[in-house]
């Protein structure tokens, strides 16, 4: 049975991990990470037939990431609504009494059809976050077999600026607080915020 879990949503390079990790050695909480998850999630999900997860299974590395970001960022919320089902009955397995867990599979839209546990989602400036991605040695990786490189990691990046203000946007809508991480704060900064407004401040 899980007594207490925490979730933090948001965008992609907003500083989730880092604060989900953080806050979790601190309280002796497990950490539950969603993004290690995704493949499994989305090969299960789509022998299910989901159909965003099934359409994403079949494209190349053209196939997504040349494609318009509004199309890419409409497909990550679509996914995203998929695997959730799939996530929570993962997290309802865990024998953990305190559990803390991140990713930006937690969007509003999931968390509001549920009574899960305490939520607050970060989001990165688009500065913060370019800078942030060009930090990411897999970068190069993800996009090794593109056929524009430079194309597909600025359609990648206005995908995601694209993810972080829905996220915001329907935050306001429903009232769900939300943390814009533009860099200006230290890390230990917005570990108080998100503690705070998760109510676990000793």
């Amino acid at each position: 049975m899980n007594e207490k879990i925490l979730f933090i949503g948001g965008s992609p390079c907003s500083g989730k991990s880092t604060v989900a990790e953080l806050i979790a050695q601190e309280y002796g909480a497990f950490y539950f990470k969603i993004d290690e998850l995704l493949g499994e999630l989305i090969e299960t999900a789509a022998s299910r037939g989901g159909i965003a997860c099934t359409a994403v299974r079949k494209l190349t590395s053209d196939g997504i990431w040349l494609r318009e970001p509004s199309i890419q960022c409409k497909e990550e919320f679509q996914i995203y609504s998929e695997l959730a089902p799939l996530i929570f009955d993962k997290i309802a397995q865990l024998n953990n009494d305190f559990i803390i867990t991140e990713g930006a599979a937690y969007t509003p839209q999931v968390m509001s059809s549920r009574n899960a546990g305490s939520y607050i989602t970060i989001v990165p400036s688009p500065e913060f976050q370019i800078s942030r991605y060009k930090e990411r040695e897999w970068v190069q990786y993800v996009l090794a077999d593109c056929s524009d490189k430079e194309k597909a990691f600025d359609n990648w990046m206005q995908r995601d600026v694209l993810f972080a203000e829905r996220v915001k946007a329907e935050c306001e809508k429903l009232e769900i607080p939300c943390i814009v991480n533009d860099g200006s704060r230290t890390v230990d900064e917005l570990c108080q915020i998100v503690k705070k407004s998760l109510d676990i401040v000793q």
